[in-house]
């Protein structure tokens, strides 16, 4: 296959290189955002106490919002550019490329979209703009302690008092809780009817009477999700998207146009790219293993997983051009990159030996800043979340392979 770009698309990729050179922060630029996937440190710093912080993190956000970047692939008249598939992939792939922070999170690639679909003129006025400019920033309150897969069997209940619901609950797993401003909630309206058909999506002000949210520091010792509990808190019946009791429908609603996984194809790239390069260093010397050669060659399977993963990425957005929706092909793409992380930070972690157990990114004895046994640590749950690995191998067998349900 030919992945070349046409003259067209050549021309945008220099286009979108040009505008990161020129406008990207230097703070992002230096490795400083540590954050989660390319837009968590961004969220920090909107939030953060540090004043230099927040005005680098807008300053950012200002300029991707000007040219409707920050939901490149949202239609123009909803404020974003409107970008083709190819655009959208070729934007993903060079702000990959530079680390750069795509502000917007799951504002952008799951309340926004929804609301474009299932959202009231009112609603759109309301929440759309502040999307777009990185004012608010959103957290998903959909998993509960009972309710991870079977999403659908979720307790949290709002019952009806006039112009108001009142919600009681718990949600788990929210991720970004902490840095949001609002959350968009699956809620049971009518606990009688057949579990799909009693559910409704509503929104609500992170900062509601009633609405706690308690860290959950994960086993990498670092605080992304939270669990939230519900305790009698109103919210207005307008801030619901779509039918009372069809909420499990609007919430399904993806306007995904680019789910390659580019990313982190390239994320990956990178980091094998820093480790040949320390490894060339006095440092890097120092802490290589006496027996490194046999970690060699489980390297270079990593490099060429690597490039497979990297390839599915150019065969998903194939597809998506073509007008066609990526089903099982999806479904082999999460399922492999998610254990491609985790082979890979397992194989770079044994680089180092015994150095490879120090966890102090500021130890002497830590190298590379201790990011391969963090990240090793970090990897457990991809293949957890965001459908599960076996669920995808269930996907790949019936939609796939065309094999009976068993």
């Amino acid at each position: 296959m030919d992945w070349s770009d046409s003259p067209e698309q050549a021309n945008f990729r220099k286009e979108v290189r040009a505008f990161i050179q020129k406008e990207l922060p230097e703070r992002y630029r230096s490795g400083e955002d540590s954050g989660e996937e390319l837009s968590g440190g961004w969220q920090a710093d909107r939030k953060s106490e540090d004043p230099t912080k927040r005005d680098v993190a807008m300053a950012w956000a200002d300029s991707l919002a000007k040219r409707g970047w920050i939901a490149p692939a949202w239609p123009k008249e909803y404020g974003g550019a409107g970008l083709t598939t190819i655009e959208q992939f070729i934007y993903n792939q060079e702000m990959a490329e530079a680390a750069a922070p795509m502000p917007g999170g799951m504002g952008v690639s799951m309340l926004g979209p929804t609301l474009i679909v299932h959202g009231t003129d009112e609603q759109k006025a309301e929440h759309l703009p502040k999307i777009l400019s990185g004012e608010v920033a959103w957290a998903q309150g959909y998993s509960e302690p009972g309710a991870g897969s079977d999403l659908a069997s979720l307790q949290t209940r709002a019952v009806r008092d006039g112009d108001e619901y009142v919600i009681n609950g718990q949600k788990i797993w929210t991720s970004g809780g902490h840095l949001a401003d609002w959350l968009f909630a699956l809620v049971r309206t009518d606990a009688e009817a057949p579990k799909h058909r009693g559910i409704s999506f509503v929104m609500m002000d992170i900062k509601s009477q009633g609405l706690s949210l308690r860290p959950l520091i994960n086993m990498g010792w670092k605080h992304h999700f939270n669990e939230t509990f519900f305790e009698d808190v109103r919210i207005p019946v307008k801030n619901r998207i779509g039918e009372e009791n069809r909420g499990w429908y609007v919430g399904m609603t993806l306007l995904d146009f680019e789910r390659s996984g580019i990313a982190g194809a390239i994320s990956y790239k990178r980091g094998q790219g820093q480790i040949k390069k320390f490894l060339n260093t006095d440092e890097g010397k120092s802490f290589k293993r006496v027996d490194a050669n046999m970690v060699r060659l489980e390297l270079a399977d990593r490099a060429i997983e690597t490039e497979v993963l990297f390839n599915f990425a150019f065969r998903i957005v194939s597809i998506q051009n073509r007008g066609m929706v990526p089903n099982y092909e999806a479904s082999v793409n999460k399922m492999f990159g998610s254990e491609v992380h985790q082979r890979l930070a397992r194989s770079e972690t044994k680089l180092w030996g015994l150095y490879g157990n120090v966890w102090d990114p500021k130890s002497k004895y830590a190298p590379m800043g201790a990011q391969h046994v963090q990240d090793y640590v970090g990897s457990v749950p991809h293949t957890i979340f965001s459908g599960s690995s076996e669920i995808q191998r269930n996907v790949i067998a019936t939609r796939g392979l065309g094999l009976p349900r068993g």
